[in-house]
Formats: structure tokens, sequence, C-alpha cells
């Protein structure tokens, strides 16, 4: 058929492209390291940013909470029918009282946060202004909502600042969205200037904390608590999936967002809930982070003079967080230094156009407080030579 020559046609320029993705095969995982297509390798590639995905003693008890409990694996259906199981009220008082806020609302995943949040909110006479280097997800969620959507340059405010003045009095409402950790980068949103933006022009601020929470903050609230705008920011994000070592996402708000989402977020009303086998993890291991401030400092030390290492030997690397990128430019540059790393122990995949513009591909490393410098000690050498 032609459609399916067409698809054909479409794999081979990824493939000469060095685009061409396939799935790896993960057999096991042990502690720092990964079993990857029959290779152990230190892995460098998991968001588990506090390593609490490698706690067996923490797994080992929640499992036998499990047998008492007897938690279903499905909740067979959405919250608004069937799934709503109690511990959904437990997990968001959680979070709430976490933050301080009125409400929290959970999602199945931070895509479903993303693409249901924003047009739930927003709608045909409003306006919508993003980070340029915000989240794939955020992007989706743009193109669904019925508002006009512009991008700002990535962290320049200045130009968030030219748009949100030539826009003043012609849109219902104006939403600022952003990312606090941007996840390709590793580089931090100036919160303090967006609040003060926000707060200036009558704006609503949504910060996607999904690369923070667990590792910023003294509770690990994410950016938002390290920089004192816990409450001045409309929506905060953040999710299960990466540094608390879950499954699903949520957002932190006042009853009356929460009231508003729950009646029109269609990701949220369409989607069956989250099994409550998951949600009592969330509970323990939302809970477990709060208390880990050695860990986060530890985190945060080890890639700073890893990227201190990398800088010095003139090698392109972004960011000031946890995530350490080193841009190679070409999609064949960054697949063969993955293939080196991985010859020499490392799990550390390339990162290519979509997810980063043209000509900008890397390699991602992801940093977790359970490495030592030791572990890792080596890498500056492999990449700078």
């Amino acid at each position: 058929m032609q459609f399916q020559e067409r698809i054909k046609r479409e794999l081979d320029e990824l493939r000469s492209l060095d685009r061409y993705r396939i799935l790896p095969d993960i057999t096991s995982r042990h502690g720092k390291h990964i079993t990857v297509n029959g290779q152990l390798l230190l892995n460098l590639s998991s968001n588990d940013y506090l390593g609490l995905g490698d706690d067996k003693e923490m797994l080992a008890g929640y499992v036998k909470q499990l047998r008492e409990s007897k938690y279903a694996m499905t909740s067979s259906s959405s919250r608004l029918l069937t799934g709503n199981h109690p511990l959904y009220d437990q997990l968001e008082n959680a979070l709430a009282k976490l933050y301080g806020r009125e409400a929290a609302l959970v999602f199945n995943s931070g895509y479903h946060a993303n693409i249901g949040i924003i047009p739930a909110l927003s709608g045909r006479h409003d306006l919508v202004l993003s980070d340029r280097k915000n989240h794939a997800s955020i992007i989706d969620g743009m193109k669904i909502t019925e508002a006009l959507c512009q991008r700002y340059r990535h962290l320049d405010y200045d130009h968030l600042e030219e748009l949100l003045a030539g826009a003043a009095g012609r849109y219902r409402q104006i939403f600022i969205i952003t990312e606090s950790v941007f996840s390709m980068d590793g580089d931090l949103a100036d919160l303090s200037r967006l609040v003060a933006l926000k707060e200036k022009y009558g704006a609503v601020l949504i910060v996607d904390e999904a690369h923070g929470v667990g590792v910023f903050g003294e509770r690990g609230l994410g950016l938002c608590e390290t920089a004192g705008f816990v409450q001045e920011i409309d929506v905060i994000t953040g999710t299960f999936g990466k540094a608390l070592a879950s499954t699903g996402a949520y957002a932190v708000m006042s009853s009356l967002f929460r009231e508003y989402l729950l009646n029109t977020m269609r990701s949220f009303i369409f989607t069956t809930a989250l099994p409550p086998a998951i949600l009592g993890w969330s509970l323990l291991t939302l809970d477990r982070q709060s208390t880990l401030h050695f860990e986060r400092q530890a985190l945060l030390q080890l890639a700073s003079r890893l990227r201190s290492e990398l800088i010095g030997r003139s090698l392109d690397v972004p960011g000031e967080s946890h995530i350490v990128p080193v841009i190679t430019g070409s999609n064949a540059s960054a697949v063969a230094l993955a293939a080196l790393l991985k010859d020499a122990g490392f799990h550390c995949m390339p990162v290519r156009p979509p997810t980063v513009p043209e000509k900008s591909a890397r390699i991602r490393i992801s940093l977790r407080s359970t490495l030592q410098w030791e572990d890792i000690a080596m890498i500056p050498e492999l990449i700078g030579g």
C-alpha cells in the first residue's frame, strides 16, 4: 500500500539521520547499575534522583503492607465513577499539607496533567505564554487548548514581558507556563522574575516541577520552595515518576481551581484511576523524600563537580542542576559518544531531535544521590580526552 511505503521511507530517513529509536532490553536493576542488552552498566539515564526506586528495605516493607491491606491492583474505572479509593484523599491531603496549600489533585502522569490543565483553564479568549524549551507534554497541551499560544525565548524574561505588555487588555486571561528545572538542559527558571511578572500583569502562573521535586528545597518541594514562592505560584505540578520513585503526578492549587479542574479537565475525567497499590506507595515515598536533606545536598554537589570537570575540558555543558547534558551538536556524535560510554560501563543515552532542537544533540547524564564521585570520575576524561 502507498501509505505503508511512505512510512517505510520515513523510517529509512530517520535511520539516515541517526534519529531512529529502538527499545533497549532492560532485564533488571541492581542498585546503581542496570542490565541493558545483557550488559551490566552504571545507570546514568534514570530519573530516580534520590535512589528511592532501589530502596529494597522500603519496598519489602510496603509489599508486606500490601499483603495485609489487600490493596487492589486496579481501580477499574475513573475517579468520578468507582475509582476514587480513600487513598486518593489521603495522598491529596498529604500533598496540600506539605505545600501549605488549600488543595491538591493527583493525575495518572505528568503528561496527563499538562495536556489537561492548560486546555481546562484556558479558552479561546485567552493567551498562553510558554517558555520555548518547555516539555513536549506542555506543547501538546497548548495544541489542544483553544487559547492563542505564543512561546517566549528560553529564559528570556525581557521577551516575556514584551509579550505581556503587548497583550495587556486584549485577552480575558493570560497564562504563563514554565518548567522549573528544564529536563534536557538542566538549567533553572527564574521564579522570582516570573512571579513579579505574573503579579504586574495579572497573569496565572503554572510551574512544572517534574525535575525539581525531591531535589530542591528543604522538604523536597522543588525550586518553588528554594525560591520561596510556594504560595505565590497559582498551580505547581509535580510527578511521582521521577525522584519520588512511583507512578502518577499531581498539582497543588487553590480549592477553587481544584473544583474547576475536577469538572472540566478531560484527561482527568476520561481516564481510569490509578490502582490503590500505587497510591499507597506514593504516600510512602512522598513522606520519605521529605526527610532526605543530606541526599539532596550530596546530589547537587556531585553534579556541580562533574559539570566543572567537563567544562574544564572545554565541553559544552549547560545548566546548573543534577541533570548534566554534554552537547555534541550532530546526532551521529551523540550516538557515538553514548556507545563509547557504554563500552566503558556507563548507560547514558543520546538525546536527539525532536526532543531537543536541531543541531543540539547531546548525551544527558542523569545523576542520583546514591552515586559517589568514584563511580563517575573517569567520565570527563572519556568524553573530553
